[in-house]
């Protein structure tokens, strides 16, 4: 009797469209997770736009730590997961286009100064154009 091997399971396509990450929260783990499909989509060579209103510009400044519960970093960096600024690092060396909201700068008295190098500041239609027929997520 002979047995039937089966082939090893193949990876998915990648989809083509781009990923659009909407984040809207300034809490850390919010901002955090953004990063971490932003990451992992950019990973598998997925195009990644990910665009911060509101609070979660916070996420987008060099100092981050007006994110609401922002000492979590440090308690999941003890547990092995990769830190925000990690997380951040990778999204630039792999070509996230990352966006802070023109509008929702204003409306959190954030001046753009404050925001990484690099982080774009325009709106939500340039985000939507960038997306297109993709998908987008909030978080």
């Amino acid at each position: 009797m002979t047995s039937a091997r089966t082939a090893p399971p193949k990876d998915p396509p990648v989809p083509s469209d781009p990923l659009g990450i909407l984040l809207l929260s300034g809490d850390h783990d919010r901002a955090h997770y953004a990063f971490v499909v932003a990451s992992g989509a950019a990973a598998i060579g997925r195009q990644v736009v990910l665009f911060a209103s509101n609070k979660g510009c916070l996420a987008l400044c060099r100092d981050w730590s007006g994110l609401t519960d922002a000492n979590r970093d440090a308690r999941i960096q003890a547990n092995g997961v990769a830190g925000l600024e990690t997380l951040r690092d990778a999204c630039q060396e792999m070509d996230v286009r990352m966006i802070a909201c023109e509008a929702g700068l204003r409306a959190e008295a954030l001046d753009s100064g404050l925001l990484l190098p690099g982080i774009e500041v325009s709106g939500i239609v340039t985000f939507l154009s960038a997306v297109g027929s993709g998908q987008i997520i909030t978080i």
